[in-house]
């Protein structure tokens, strides 16, 4: 297999010493196996991180982790194919690979996840609490690329517009349009809002919050460069380098 400038697993262990040298950014893209209505992969979450993270790293000279592609998904467990990891358990795995990065002589670290639950997000800011206080030189910064994507509901799509919809839809047919499926409902969450569990099936039958009908790639290259330009200003700010 050729080199890459960029995944640190297709790399020999020597070169990564080298290039942990220079204090490079780190970024370790996090997913979800999860459903995403009947015309998304189970995958979306992390094919959207991964692609976002190479992306990054051609335009800040990082590094690349090998994903993770599970995450904490209590909305929709209940759909087949979703896998949901306890809270704890995502968040000991996201602290131990952190340390496991600074061992290796990382400084500056971005848990880019492309799911958005707010107990994944919980689990993953607390791995990164913990792995600072653990080693004080170590910064991190944690966050959903989908927390910039929701950005821009009201203009490129309605307020109401969320999971597996008309954005998400239109991302991923710029990003992997060959698993795109033509079956593309309109759903919403009906879900009470301040219901913790269980998440009754009935009120989101179709894992889908929006109308995915109308997406095009044209969309999901606008919505990806507007995230890239939004995640290097927050990069700049958050993990400056050296």
């Amino acid at each position: 297999m050729p080199a890459d400038p960029h995944r640190i697993h297709l790399m020999d262990s020597r070169s990564l010493e080298e290039r942990a040298r220079g204090r490079p950014l780190l970024i370790l893209p996090v997913g979800a196996l999860e459903a995403h209505g009947p015309h998304l992969p189970l995958g979306s979450d992390l094919i959207q991180a991964e692609e976002t993270a190479h992306a990054l790293a051609e335009r800040l000279g990082a590094l690349v982790a090998p994903g993770l592609p599970y995450g904490v998904c209590p909305q929709t467990r209940e759909f087949p194919g979703t896998v949901s990891l306890p809270m704890e358990t995502l968040a000991r795995m996201v602290e131990d690979l952190l340390g496991e990065f600074h061992r290796s002589g990382f400084r500056r670290i971005l848990v880019l996840s492309g799911h958005g639950a707010s107990t994944h997000m919980a689990a993953l800011r607390e791995a990164a609490f913990r792995a600072g206080q653990t080693f004080p030189d170590l910064r991190v910064a944690v966050l959903c690329d989908y927390e910039l994507v929701y950005e821009l509901r009201g203009t490129e799509a309605p307020e109401s517009d969320g999971h597996a919809g008309f954005l998400e839809t239109s991302r991923v047919l710029a990003l992997a349009p060959e698993l795109v499926g033509s079956s593309r409902p309109a759903g919403e969450y009906r879900v009470p809002r301040f219901l913790v569990h269980p998440f009754p099936r009935d009120a989101w039958p179709e894992s889908v919050m929006g109308d995915p009908a109308n997406a095009t790639p044209e969309v999901g290259r606008r919505i990806q460069a507007y995230v890239l330009d939004r995640l290097v200003e927050h990069i700049r700010a958050a993990l400056p380098s050296p």
